[in-house]
């Protein structure tokens, strides 16, 4: 079974950092798409960042130049790295990952967080104090 678990989750003031990570165990496809995804208070799901199996990014616009994703193959670790916090970007951040590898090109986009993704985290909360 393929399980994720994500950490690095915590509180942070406008204009700091954090890097969450999102460990992956029991995955045997040779192709993938990794993502992040958060959803805010109120707020429907939203598609952060995405890496595919050829390294490829994908990142939506409200955080390009900020986040930065990234992955340990060795240590089957998917990373965020969230720079310039803002309010805005304080949400419930959750780990997804599909052997689909096109699947990472929907999640930068309008409407990424409707991505399907067929494996997920439970997600760590993530606040930006102003």
């Amino acid at each position: 079974q393929v399980h994720l678990v994500e950490s690095g989750g915590g509180s942070v003031q406008a204009g700091g950092s954090l890097r969450l990570s999102c460990v992956v165990s029991g995955w045997h496809y040779t192709s993938y798409c990794m993502a992040w995804f958060r959803q805010g208070p109120g707020k429907e799901r939203e598609g952060v960042a995405a890496i595919d199996s050829s390294g490829t990014t994908n990142y939506a616009d409200s955080v390009k130049g900020r986040f930065t994703i990234s992955q340990d193959n060795a240590a089957r670790t998917l990373y965020l790295q969230m720079t310039n916090l803002k309010p805005e970007d304080g949400a419930s951040y959750r780990c997804a990952a599909d052997p689909r590898w096109d699947q990472c090109r929907q999640v930068g986009a309008v409407g990424g967080g409707t991505t399907d993704m067929d494996y997920w985290g439970k997600g760590v909360l993530v606040t930006i104090s102003s």
